[in-house]
């Protein structure tokens, strides 16, 4: 028995994350979370182009402002915008996936009225790293 737990010790500090959150390290959900936060509360489209695949970048330095991402590419203009990871259909095996979707569950007021919404992107492993590289259409509002 104290070798089944010592082998389960073994095994969980070497999965272990080691606390750095750089760009290669970063999570499907932190990723996403960054993208978001980015968009609907810094309001930087420079800062969120980090988060995303190169033609997604074309398209976000095409709008030029957050307001006309959060409306073209969103189809959703929020402010006052706190946000959440709805779901994700990630596992375990997060190492042998190349493709998740994630959905964030968004608060904030939409003219001027509060509002709840979700967004489901998806991203995709390049390299070590995740990478949005769409966003999927909504299926319609929570409010």
């Amino acid at each position: 028995m104290r070798i089944l737990i010592l082998i389960s010790l073994a095994f969980l500090v070497a999965c272990s994350p080691d606390g750095s959150n750089s760009e290669a390290t970063r999570t499907p959900e932190q990723v996403s979370l960054g993208f978001f936060n980015a968009i609907y509360v810094d309001r930087d489209v420079e800062k969120a182009k980090q988060f995303v695949s190169e033609p997604m970048q074309e398209v976000l330095a095409h709008y030029y402002i957050a307001s006309a991402v959060q409306r073209h590419v969103l189809n959703l203009s929020m402010t006052q915008v706190t946000m959440e990871i709805e779901e994700i259909d990630i596992d375990f095996f997060r190492k042998f996936t190349d493709d998740v979707t994630v959905i964030i569950k968004m608060h904030g007021l939409k003219g001027g009225q509060p509002w709840i919404d979700d967004r489901t992107i998806r991203l995709h492993k390049d390299g070590p790293r995740w990478v949005i590289v769409e966003v999927l259409p909504e299926k319609g509002n929570l409010n």
